[in-house]
């Protein structure tokens, strides 16, 4: 009984390693690269979040280093380590907390279809 060239190749099973991994790869470069730009917000996030804060700080007790606006927008720059943010993105204000030092940034995902987020860090120091 001759065999069909179907039935010839229906118990081969070569190559389904190589198919079975070209599905998974895709899905799996995702959820690493998600779980590297979860850690770079964070990351961003903390990082603006303690620059607000030593400024706020400074601001109060160290007024010979931190007395104008400049010098707490300086010192706040400073605090963010590893992150290029200009002075003038930094906000200073007294309000009824005591000072207040805030900053916006705009952090973008390096996953293709997700649009950057708004940071908004805010610390406030009492007088």
């Amino acid at each position: 009984m001759a065999r069909t060239y179907h039935s010839r190749f229906a118990g081969d099973r070569r190559g389904t390693t190589a198919i079975e991994y070209a599905i998974i790869l895709p899905a799996l470069l995702l959820f690493l690269l998600g779980i590297m730009d979860t850690g770079r917000l964070l990351w961003n996030y903390t990082t603006l979040y303690r620059a607000v804060e030593a400024a706020a700080r400074c601001g109060t007790v160290n007024l010979t280093q931190c007395g104008t606006t400049g010098q707490i927008q300086s010192r706040a720059v400073a605090e963010a380590w590893g992150m290029s943010v200009s002075a003038g993105s930094f906000t200073v204000a007294d309000q009824a907390c005591g000072l207040q030092v805030s900053t916006t940034y705009s952090f973008s995902f390096t996953i293709p279809g997700f649009n950057a987020i708004t940071l908004e860090p805010e610390a406030c120091f009492p007088k």
